[in-house]
């Protein structure tokens, strides 16, 4: 048995080091490590609760609008506040765009040039992988057309939130009651025409098909059906690729999927439903919030007198960089004391689009499944954020104003592009006297709990071959690569 320790990890947002034990080229155990504490908890602790919403968004430069949503929702919740239609479209609006740059960004630029390692040049779809997919380097070189193509669209995507919000990352327009700012008719127009610009690009050049075909694909069959007709475009490609290097089979993940629903609707209930997927029983299962909680005990923090797994309106942040088992700033959440994973498969399989379900049912949660449910969630967002924009009422509020009470708490839960983000704030005296934040990459990348339960990439390394044939050498393994950007980390939301 030989030990490996592989990072920092590049194309990832923040800090990521992986430690695996290896036995005859195959991975038999992994320990994941956030490396960098933030303390943005500790923070807040003491501002005025409208603070939150300057502070949290700084904890991430590419998922600042979730961070905002959910501390407006926790904001919202304590003051007991109703949004109005149009600021929950505009909400909507905002957060949508931020996800879908995330995916469109992680398919082109972090989890795409990874077909084009040396490992795989012998391979003979290599040259048509490199040809597109090129990690960018410089304007002299004449690989990663198709990357290049999504980083120009994603630029000029980025307009509305611009208009929406006023800037991005880290906007202001974000608050309890809705959003600060009011969209004009004529602003209206030009978002839609920015958003069908997408459209051009996503029909064009990554599905090759309409939208609403793709989204509305329900069963392995059908999508099979849809490669042939779509031959040429960049998901028939990807889904050449997972076939030729067995993606199907790679990174399997814990079985149980979590999401507390994306996109508000005014009249209740959310657009991409809220609950939990269970692979075994095949069913979804409603979601008992009361039942999170974050387990401390590999994690650099001091645990409680009871040394029991906290729910976050009651957690601990205090440091303890030198606590003996130890391993990772990040914390171990749990629902229910189990392992569940996050992102967009797990809104996809809790939503009951049965493409995604049957790809798990045949599949398991892997890192072809992870990647299939990211492009099919583009295809599904981009006719929503259509119909919001058409449904933004002229003259109508946007807003509506609160009073925060001296004493409160609230929960703010959301879905950002990389899954589950939950607030948590209490309120003393006019001041917060607690707050605590689970992120999506804190539940997927997580480590071992009291019980020793490693979390959802921890588990999912497990298997990965590192040898020549699928890793090259020096055990700086494609295989591992796959499985980690499967799940899209954002180290810095981890460590928050």
């Amino acid at each position: 048995m030989s030990r490996l320790i592989l990072g920092p990890f590049n194309r990832v947002e923040g800090d990521l080091e992986v430690q695996l034990e290896v036995t005859d080229g195959r991975v038999t155990e992994a320990r994941v490590n956030a490396p960098m504490f933030r303390g943005f908890e500790l923070i807040l602790n003491g501002r005025d609760p409208m603070d939150a919403l300057s502070i949290a968004p700084r904890i991430c430069g590419i998922c600042s609008v979730a961070q905002s949503v959910a501390a407006a929702k926790a904001l919202a919740d304590a003051s007991g506040v109703v949004v109005p239609p149009n600021g929950v479209h505009a909400i909507n609006l905002m957060l949508a765009c931020e996800n879908f740059a995330d995916h469109l960004t992680h398919f082109y630029l972090f989890f795409m040039p990874d077909f084009t390692r040396a490992v795989y040049a012998a391979r003979p779809w290599f040259r048509e992988a490199e040809r597109c997919f090129a990690a960018l380097a410089g304007s002299t070189s004449n690989g990663g057309l198709r990357s290049r193509a999504a980083l120009a669209a994603r630029a000029r995507w980025f307009e509305l939130i611009g208009t929406l919000g006023g800037k991005w990352p880290h906007t202001g327009a974000v608050l309890p009651g809705g959003t600060s700012r009011a969209i004009e008719t004529t602003e209206r127009i030009r978002l839609l025409a920015r958003v069908r610009e997408m459209r051009a690009f996503l029909e064009q050049t990554l599905f090759g098909t309409a939208l609403e075909e793709v989204a509305t694909l329900d069963s392995l069959a059908a999508l099979q059906r849809w490669r042939a007709r779509a031959a040429g475009s960049d998901m028939a490609l990807f889904l050449d690729l997972a076939e030729a290097t067995q993606l199907t089979n790679l990174g399997p993940g814990p079985g149980r999927y979590l999401s507390y629903g994306a996109y508000a609707r005014f009249e209740g209930g959310h657009a991409l439903a809220r609950g939990v997927w269970d692979a075994a029983l095949q069913q979804g299962l409603p979601l008992d919030p009361t039942q999170i909680s974050e387990d401390a005990r590999h994690a650099w923090y001091a645990e409680s007198t009871s040394a029991q797994a906290l729910h976050p309106m009651v957690g601990l942040t205090q440091p303890e960089p030198d606590k003996p088992g130890a391993y990772s700033w990040n914390k171990a959440p749990r629902l229910g004391s189990q392992v569940v994973e996050t992102g967009a498969i797990a809104r996809q399989l809790v939503d009951g689009q049965p493409l995604i379900r049957a790809a798990v049912l045949a599949h398991g949660g892997t890192v072809y499944t992870r990647v299939l449910a990211r492009l099919l969630e583009m295809a599904r967002i981009l006719p929503l954020m259509e119909q919001w924009l058409l449904a933004l009422q002229p003259h109508a509020p946007f807003h509506a104003v609160q009073a925060l009470p001296e004493q409160a708490q609230g929960i703010g839960l959301t879905e950002a592009a990389r899954g589950a983000l939950g607030h948590w704030l209490r309120i003393e005296n006019g001041r917060i006297a607690h707050y605590q934040i689970v992120a999506p990459t804190s539940w997927n990348f997580s480590p071992r709990d009291a019980a020793g339960t490693p979390g959802a990439l921890e588990a999912a390394l497990v298997g990965a071959r590192l040898d020549d044939a699928i890793g090259g050498a020096g055990g700086q393994s494609v295989a591992v690569q796959h499985i980690v950007r499967s799940f899209d980390p954002c180290m810095v939301c981890t460590v928050h």
